[in-house]
């Protein structure tokens, strides 16, 4: 079977309780993640939670195939913290590789400069250029196509030592154009860009509507006869993984259950 915990089935904080929040304390995540001056943050969602439950579908498909192979049996062990440490990926590389801990930077990317959150005139857009010929683009669009060519911002590294006053440059620069215009002329250049969107945004996005994540399922509890939710974001063949029915109400199954088990 598959146990998951806070802390996992053995170490000194086995026997703790353990939740989302602790294990994103505890797992680092947090110290990471926000303002340079500010205090830590979470997640906006509960991250830990999310991915101890994909590790624990990994374990358990692994273990399925094991027992066809060996015909035994097995203790899938997963924690919210194992799972929090396990997702710290290029944070984690550059603190054991060079003993350096690393700052919260807000929006931006630790590794690569510019790759992070812009002001624009009616509020932010992403920016994420990942090589030297998107920068290069970036710059002539913003209309100072010479930043590129300084010797200071000319390779990553080079921008990554310069990162703050290349970053207050820009800003003044992206400051003159509205987020759609920016965003609009970026995609033409093939410069990764995209919009900070609220929810209400995101499941207005064409994209998300093509790709179904929003799906509405028919329940006679609900009032207007369906209950929203979203699919799992896998498809296979062709086929979107979602649920056909709608979460069971409370007690829906209880008899059903008590008849399997030779109680009802």
């Amino acid at each position: 079977y598959c146990s998951v915990t806070g802390f996992g089935q053995s170490g000194p904080y086995a026997t703790r309780p353990g939740y989302d929040l602790m294990a994103q304390g505890i797992g680092g995540i947090m110290d990471l993640t926000g303002a340079p001056d500010g205090e830590p943050q979470r997640a906006g969602v509960p991250v830990a939670d999310i991915f101890t439950g994909i590790y624990s579908v990994v374990g358990i498909l692994a273990a399925l195939i094991e027992r066809e192979r060996t015909g035994r049996g097995c203790l899938v062990d997963t924690a919210l913290v194992d799972s929090q440490v396990g997702v710290l990926a290029n944070q984690a590389l550059n603190y054991l590789i060079s003993g350096k801990v690393p700052r919260r930077i807000g929006n931006a990317h630790p590794n690569i400069v510019p790759y992070q959150v812009f002001p624009v005139a009616d509020g932010h857009i992403i920016i994420a250029t990942g090589n030297d010929s998107q920068f290069g683009k970036l710059c002539a669009l913003l209309g100072e196509p010479k930043i590129a060519e300084e010797p200071r911002y000319r390779s990553n590294s080079n921008r990554l030592a310069n990162r703050e006053e290349l970053i207050a440059r820009l800003s003044a620069l992206t400051l003159r154009w509205r987020r759609d215009d920016l965003l609009a002329k970026l995609e033409g250049l093939g410069v990764p860009a995209g919009p900070i969107n609220t929810l209400e945004q995101v499941f207005a996005d064409p994209q998300v509507i093509h790709r179904g994540m929003r799906i509405d399922r028919p329940s006679a509890a609900a009032k207007g006869g369906t209950i929203p939710g979203v699919r799992t974001p896998i498809i296979i063949g062709g086929r979107p993984m979602a649920a056909e029915r709608p979460s069971p109400r409370l007690g829906e199954h209880t008899a059903e259950v008590l008849r399997e088990i030779g109680e009802g």
